[in-house]
């Protein structure tokens, strides 16, 4: 495998908002081997968007020829990060936290050659959980100033609101992993996202005031939706999730697909391995065609994410409720998708069957609730009051949303297409 300076990929694709030694890290990257971590707290049992970002610039490691590392927290996820909130964490069971490591754990995997032992998957709780208090008191924290803590951004800002000492431990146990996987696996990169800086430094001074080595710090930006200004990854139903249970595999792609149009060149250098001059052509197509850039970006983010069958069924499925973007293929791609619509793939849009019963003693408002496209009948009846709500590509009128199903047509065939808007689609399948 050829070793490539994976710290120039990272800046040149976007990933790096901030560096303890920018020159150093540089120079390292060009001369020899480097291990790098990740941490990823198991606060959910999937990751999600958010974690997207690190989990790609650990998959640039990875390909460029370096070790990747990355790290679960089934340790410091019994204690919590303040980082970035107001207010601390529910503290979770130890079962609560096994069970969603054994989710987040297979899609890290995704992002790490493991055949080899070139990546690695670590828990740190094979190290937090067997500390002594007293021990690691005298050996570690002796080497903490509360005064340097509480200038830290992650305890700044909740010192208001009320700061536990369950989390004020947070970084030194942060810290403290650093420290182990410096002594056991030669790492001497943290990455983390921007609000992780003064935890990074935290270990990288650490490691310096215990063994007197040199490691390094790099955060990546936080990424804000333009039109909303919330984080990258959020939408009006929540966090889009990296498991397919959470987040069907169809819904992520969309949730690519409908991107902000001045994005699209960002996320692709961001989220996607094609090389930085297709990113930039795709960005600057003009008119209608960057529609067709943006279902590359989808498709490649869901090929990385879920394979390429079910990101080819996905993008299929889009095609067939929505049409092509470049039906006349003006848009030249080394992209994989440019063989999708000609394959064997079946398009199907998302599914749910419903039982006959429940069905013909349900009205249309209610539908929309059982198809998972409206969280509630309120909401339901305001979608098609105001004139959102189709079956089978028919408008529902707002004098029809408490007429009962028990003689629609559609039953007698088997299955109805629902929209809600113009881009949620749901296929209602008789049981």
């Amino acid at each position: 495998m050829t070793r490539e300076n994976t710290y120039k990929i990272l800046m040149d694709r976007g990933y790096v908002y901030q560096t303890t030694d920018e020159t150093a890290l540089s120079d390292l990257f060009e001369k020899k081997e480097v291990t790098g971590y990740v941490g990823f707290d198991a606060t959910a049992d999937s990751l999600h968007v958010g974690h997207l970002l690190p989990l790609m610039a650990l998959s640039w490691m990875d390909k460029t020829g370096h070790r990747p590392i990355a790290l679960v927290g089934g340790g410091t996820s019994m204690v919590g990060d303040p980082s970035g909130r107001s207010e601390a964490r529910k503290l979770m069971t130890v079962e609560i936290i096994h069970q969603n490591l054994e989710g987040i754990r297979p899609q890290a995997k995704k992002f790490l050659t493991l055949q080899d032992g070139r990546g690695s998957l670590i828990d740190n709780s094979e190290w937090l959980l067997a500390l002594n208090y007293v021990g690691f008191l005298r050996d570690i924290g002796k080497h903490f100033s509360v005064n340097r803590m509480l200038t830290a951004d992650c305890y700044k800002s909740r010192l208001e609101s009320g700061l536990s000492f369950l989390e004020f431990n947070y970084m030194v146990m942060q810290a403290y992993d650093f420290l182990v996987l410096y002594e056991t696996k030669n790492n001497i990169l943290q990455l983390g996202g921007q609000d992780q800086w003064g935890n990074i430094v935290a270990g990288v001074e650490l490691i310096r005031r215990v063994h007197g080595g040199e490691a390094y710090g790099v955060t990546m930006p936080l990424l804000l939706d333009p039109r909303t200004g919330e984080k990258f990854g959020k939408t009006n139903s929540g966090a889009v999730w990296l498991s397919a249970e959470k987040t069907p595999v169809y819904e992520f792609y969309q949730f690519w697909r409908n991107i902000d149009d001045q994005e699209t060149g960002r996320l692709l250098r961001l989220f996607t391995f094609l090389p930085l001059e297709e990113c930039r052509y795709l960005a600057t197509r003009p008119g209608n065609l960057i529609n067709r850039s943006k279902e590359i970006l989808a498709y490649e983010v869901t090929a990385i994410c879920h394979g390429h069958d079910l990101a080819a069924e996905a993008y299929a499925a889009s095609i067939k409720a929505f049409g092509s973007a470049d039906p006349q293929g003006e848009v030249e791609t080394s992209s994989a998708i440019k063989n999708v619509a000609s394959g064997p793939h079946e398009a199907e849009l998302p599914t749910v069957s419903i039982p006959r019963a429940l069905l013909e003693e349900t009205d249309l408002a209610q539908l929309f609730v059982l198809a998972k496209l409206c969280a509630s009948k309120g909401e339901a009846r305001r979608l098609i009051r105001q004139g959102g709500a189709y079956i089978d590509n028919q408008v529902i009128a707002p004098t029809q949303e408490m007429a009962i199903l028990a003689q629609a047509p559609w039953l007698k065939k088997g299955q109805a297409v629902l929209r809600a808007g113009k881009k949620r689609y749901m296929t209602v399948k008789v049981s």
